[in-house]
């Protein structure tokens, strides 16, 4: 394979002539060298993408703000997200999101687009989410994602009595009648849950569960969406919550990132992280557990 060729598919958060050009420009290395665009690869050798610092422009700046970090090391970093924290900047967020938070914790990411962030967690939900701290990690980390090779656990509490266990295979997109929420539609992009129920409380309009769901896709709001879809919306989902019964008072809604596990873009071999369920959801099971 061409070199060129063999950038595109190592780095596809780039566009083919923005690669060219860098290759170009000498910021492409194959072994420690500098090589030629139509260069050969044979397979096994080092390649390294060094972007000009102009790639960095323009990101949001740093702020020192707490960081629960689980695990760190030279190319990953996983972070146990409070409630609360916005993952990027956007309309109504401009700072102290988990990304100023990141800038300021290792500068180098203002190399990384997007800081490293390869997925998000919504603003109110809890748990793990991992950020590649250089270009090789984000590529293979996002290959990863797109393979759906990466397994993530989540913890979500719902309203009413759902099945023991199932799986929920309808795609999620943009909602018509407000484009801040997404939807179960046709228009929609592949989407699948499967999930089965830990423990129940109570029981009739003020029934709930403790459901623990696994993601075999990732698209925005998936778990809220289809629980919503199945009419088990979540505790607390200020958003989704049509088929919502019962007086149980929770300030967000009850989701938590529980387990991550992937493959680490340097070593190969598969590690795993587990976050213990937020002080909120547990004080909120607790009372669920006492009124029986």
């Amino acid at each position: 394979m061409r070199l060129d060729q063999a950038l595109v598919k190592m780095f596809p958060q780039y566009s083919r002539n923005r690669l060219q050009a860098w290759l170009k420009s000498g910021h492409v290395l194959v072994d420690g060298k500098h090589s030629e665009r139509n260069a050969r690869t044979a397979g096994g050798e080092r390649i390294e993408l060094r972007p000009p610092a102009a790639a960095g422009a323009g990101l949001p700046a740093a702020q020192r703000l707490p960081l629960k970090i689980v695990f760190e090391d030279d190319d990953l970093i996983v972070i146990d997200k409070p409630a609360g924290l916005v993952v990027h900047p956007g309309a109504g967020n401009p700072d102290n999101t988990l990304l100023n938070a990141l800038l300021a914790h290792a500068p180098s990411l203002r190399l990384v687009p997007r800081a490293g962030i390869v997925h998000r967690l919504d603003k109110d939900t809890t748990g793990l989410l991992v950020v590649a701290k250089n270009l090789t990690a984000q590529a293979r980390l996002a290959e990863q994602l797109a393979q759906r090779s990466v397994k993530r656990t989540y913890f979500a509490l719902v309203h009413g009595a759902p099945p023991a266990h199932g799986a929920i295979d309808a795609p999620v997109g943009r909602d018509t009648r407000a484009r801040t929420r997404m939807a179960v539609t046709h228009r929609g992009k592949e989407a699948r849950t499967s999930y089965r129920v830990l423990e129940r409380f109570a029981r009739g309009s003020n029934a709930a569960a403790l459901v623990e769901c696994r993601l075999e896709t990732g698209r925005t709001h998936q778990i809220r969406v289809h629980l919503q879809h199945i009419r088990h919306p979540l505790v607390g989902d200020p958003v989704y919550r049509r088929g919502a019964g019962g007086g149980i008072e929770f300030a967000r809604q009850a989701l938590h990132a529980a387990e991550l596990e992937l493959v680490h873009p340097r070593t190969g071999r598969r590690k795993a992280w587990k976050a213990p369920l937020p002080a909120d959801m547990k004080k909120l099971l607790a009372q669920l557990r006492r009124a029986g």
